[in-house]
C-alpha cells in the first residue's frame, strides 16, 4: 500500500519522483492549480481507504514491526495532509522556505546534467515552468476568493525573494552550462522561465498582496494545531499539550542560557554570551572567500565520517559521499541539506546561503554541520535511502516526519559535544547559540500563534511585557537578545515561524523524543547496551511521527 502511494504521488507530482531519483527521464511539473489539488487529496482518500481494507483482511500484519510501523505511518501521516486540503491550507501557501515557487525552482539543482538527453529533460521541463507558476497564481486566486489568504507579511518577503531571483535571472543562469546544439532550446526556455518569475512576483506584489492586508500573522489555536500535527506526527493541539511544550521550552531556554554564560567566561572572560558571541564574529577563526569556505565544510564532513565511522556508526560506502553546495541567491537564510536520491545516482548535499558575504566566521557552523551534514540529516536520511529496500520506499522518503529528522540533527549536534568533538569553547559556544535558538524556537512559535502571555519571570527587551501576549515584534526582540546570529538570519527565521506555523518547534520537541528513547534503551539493557548498534537500528527503522518515535527507540 505505502509503495503504491508513492508511485501514485510521483505520478501526481514529478518533483517528488525527481528527489526520489527514480524517473529521470520525467520532464513534467506538478498540476499547481486547485484541480491538482484535489487530485492530490483523492489520493490520500483512496489510499487510506485501501489501509483499512488491508488491515481488516489480515489482522496479523500488526504482528510484524516492520508492517505495524510502516501502517500507523502511512495512517497517521495521509491523515495529517488530509485536513490541511479540507481545510483550505493549500490554498493559501506562501512562505520563504516550502512554497510552490521554492519547489518548482528546486527541482533544477537536483536534475541530472551529465549528457545531452539530461540537459533536452532539463530543457523540456523549463519550458514547462510558466503553465506550472499559472497554476500557482489561480490557486492563490481560488484562496482568496474563499477569504484564505497568506499574511502581507510572508507575501512581501516572497516577492523580494523573487527580486533578487530576477536580479541576476537564476533559469538563465541554470541553463549557461547547456551543450551548443541545444543552446536556442534552452535559452528560449530559460527566457520564458524567467519571465513566469516576473510575473509571479508582480502578481504577489500587485494583485495578491493588497487583499491580504489585515491577514494576521497568528493563525490560531485550531490552525496551529493542524499544522504542528502535519511538522511532529502528534496531536499537540488535544488538551494542554501546546502550553506544556511551551512551557518546557521555555525552562530549556533558561537552561541553557546558564551554560551558555559558563562558556562565554572561556572565550572572553566578563562577557556576557552575547559579548562573546560578537566578540567571535570579529576576531574568532574565520574562512575568507566563498569557494573556500565550501571546501572547509566538505572537509569537516569527510573528517566526521572517518571518525565516526565503526566506532559509533557502521557508515555503509554509498553514505560516506556526501557534497557541501553553495546555495543559489534568494534562499532563505537558514543552511539546508537535500538527501541523496534513493539509488544513489545524485548524493547528498549540505547547501549554505552566503547572503552576500565574503568572510565566514566559524564558531557558528562548526555544530551547524554536525547537524546538515555528518552525523546529523546525511547520515540518517542517506542511510534510510541505503536501507529503503528493507522497509517501504514511504517509510524512507515521503513519509518523512520534520520532528524526527530535524530531532535526529539535533541529537547528533549533542552527540558531538558528547563525544568531545566541541572542546574549543568557540565551537561550543556556538552548539550552545544553536540549541538555545531551538529553545527559543519552541517559545515564540507557539507563543506568538497561540498569543500566550510572556512568563513572569523573562528579562531583557520582554520584561516590561510579562503576562502580556507575545507579537512579532516582542519576538524578533527576544530573538535578538537570544540568538547570536546576524539579523537577516533572524528576520528570515521570523518570517519562517510565522509562514510555516509549528515547523519551528519540530527540533527541540523530536531532539527531546530521541534522548528519551535512547535512555530508556540504555536503561533497559543496562551493561549490554552498545550505543554505535542502537545508532544504525535507530537510523534503519525509517521515518517515525513524535506519538510512536520514543517508544519505538526505546525497544531497540
Amino acid at each position: 500500500m505505502a509503495d503504491a502511494y508513492v508511485d501514485a504521488v510521483c505520478d501526481l507530482d514529478p518533483i517528488v519522483a525527481t528527489a526520489l531519483g527514480t524517473r529521470p527521464g520525467d520532464d513534467r511539473l506538478p498540476d499547481t492549480t486547485p484541480a491538482g489539488l484535489e487530485a492530490e487529496a483523492e489520493l490520500l482518500r483512496r489510499t487510506l481507504d485501501g489501509l483499512d481494507r488491508v488491515l481488516a483482511a489480515d489482522p496479523s500484519l500488526d504482528d510484524d514491526p516492520v508492517e505495524r510501523r510502516c501502517a500507523r505511518l502511512l495512517r497517521e501521516r495521509l491523515t495529517a495532509a488530509l485536513e490541511l486540503h479540507e481545510a483550505g491550507e493549500d490554498l493559501r501557501q506562501v512562505s520563504n522556505l516550502f512554497s510552490p515557487v521554492h519547489s518548482i525552482r528546486q527541482v533544477f539543482s537536483m536534475m541530472p546534467t551529465g549528457s545531452v538527453e539530461d540537459w533536452a529533460v532539463l530543457g523540456r521541463r523549463l519550458a514547462r515552468v510558466p503553465e506550472a507558476y499559472r497554476g500557482y497564481r489561480e490557486t492563490l486566486t481560488a484562496g482568496a476568493e474563499r477569504g484564505l489568504l497568506a499574511a502581507p507579511r510572508q507575501v512581501q518577503t516572497v516577492v523580494g525573494q523573487l527580486d533578487e531571483w530576477l536580479a541576476d535571472p537564476y533559469f538563465a543562469g541554470v541553463v549557461a552550462g547547456g551543450p551548443a546544439e541545444l543552446r536556442t532550446e534552452l535559452d528560449e526556455a530559460a527566457a520564458a522561465a524567467d519571465a513566469a518569475v516576473a510575473e509571479v512576483r508582480d502578481f504577489l506584489r500587485d494583485v495578491y498582496g493588497p487583499q491580504t492586508e489585515g491577514t494576521p500573522d497568528a493563525v490560531g489555536r485550531e490552525r496551529y494545531a493542524r499544522f504542528a500535527r502535519s511538522w511532529n506526527g502528534s496531536d499537540l493541539g488535544a488538551g494542554t499539550g501546546l502550553e506544556d511544550a511551551y512551557a518546557w521550552g521555555w525552562a530549556e531556554h533558561q537552561r541553557i542560557l546558564a551554560e551558555q554564560r559558563t562558556e562565554a567566561e572561556k572565550v572572553l572572560p566578563g562577557a556576557t554570551p552575547m559579548e562573546a558571541m560578537r566578540w567571535l564574529k570579529e576576531h574568532g577563526e574565520a574562512v575568507e572567500g566563498v569557494e573556500a569556505i565550501r571546501v572547509r565544510l566538505q572537509a569537516m564532513m569527510d573528517e566526521a565520517i572517518e571518525a565516526l565511522d565503526g566506532v559509533h556508526f557502521d557508515i555503509a560506502g554509498p553514505v560516506r559521499t556526501v557534497e557541501a553546495m553553495i546555495a543559489p541567491p534568494g534562499s532563505a537564510a537558514a543552511p539546508y541539506y537535500t538527501r541523496p536520491a534513493q539509488d544513489f545516482s545524485r548524493p547528498g548535499r549540505t547547501w549554505l546561503p552566503t547572503l552576500g558575504q565574503d568572510r565566514f566566521p566559524l564558531w557558528d557552523l562548526v555544530s551547524t554541520w554536525y547537524h546538515e551534514g555528518v552525523p546529523g540529516h546525511h547520515l540518517q536520511l542517506a542511510q534510510w535511502a541505503y536501507v529503503s529496500q528493507d522497509l517501504s520506499s514511504y517509510q524512507t522518503s515521503l513519509g518523512s516526519v520534520g520532528a524526527n529528522v530535524e530531532g535526529w540533527a539535533l541529537y547528533a549536534e549533542r552527540l558531538m559535544d558528547e563525544l568531545g568533538f566541541l572542546t574549543d569553547p568557540g565551537a561550543r559556544l556556538g552548539y550552545l547559540d544553536a540549541q538555545q535558538m531551538r529553545a527559543v524556537r519552541v517559545v515564540v512559535d507557539i507563543g506568538m500563534h497561540l498569543e500566550l502571555p510572556i512568563p513572569d519571570d523573562a528579562e531583557g527587551a520582554v520584561a516590561e511585557h510579562r503576562g502580556k501576549p507575545w507579537t512579532p515584534e516582542l519576538a524578533r526582540a527576544f530573538f535578538g537578545e537570544n540568538c547570536g546570529r546576524d539579523t537577516a538570519f533572524l528576520d528570515s527565521e521570523l518570517v519562517r515561524y510565522l509562514g510555516m506555523p509549528g515547523q519551528a518547534i519540530s527540533y527541540k520537541l523530536g531532539e527531546r523524543a530521541w534522548l528519551e528513547g535512547r535512555a530508556a534503551a540504555r536503561s533497559a539493557r543496562g551493561a549490554d547496551f552498545d550505543l554505535k548498534a542502537w545508532h544504525m537500528a535507530a537510523l534503519s527503522q525509517g521515518s517515525l511521527g513524535l506519538d510512536d518515535l520514543a517508544d519505538e527507540l526505546a525497544q531497540l
